[in-house]
């Protein structure tokens, strides 16, 4: 993993009514998904005959995003 799991990690601590530090899971799901969903725009999938290509592209894309290895 790199430095961006980890910044997005920090924005989902909070401190509940108790006073206890609480880690939201779905706020940082979503911090991941709408984070991949950038590094995987603008929509290249313009045709058929790319889509194979460019869903590889995407994915890749991704995978180097987060430094996460296939």
């Amino acid at each position: 993993m790199n430095e961006r799991i980890k910044e997005l990690a920090e924005q989902c601590w909070d401190k509940r009514p108790e006073g206890q530090l609480h880690f939201d899971n779905e706020k940082f799901a979503e911090l991941i998904v709408r984070d991949c969903m950038e590094v995987a725009s603008p929509n290249y999938m313009s045709t058929p005959e790319d889509s194979v290509y460019y869903v590889e592209q995407a994915i890749d894309r991704i995978a180097e995003h987060f430094g996460v290895k296939e």
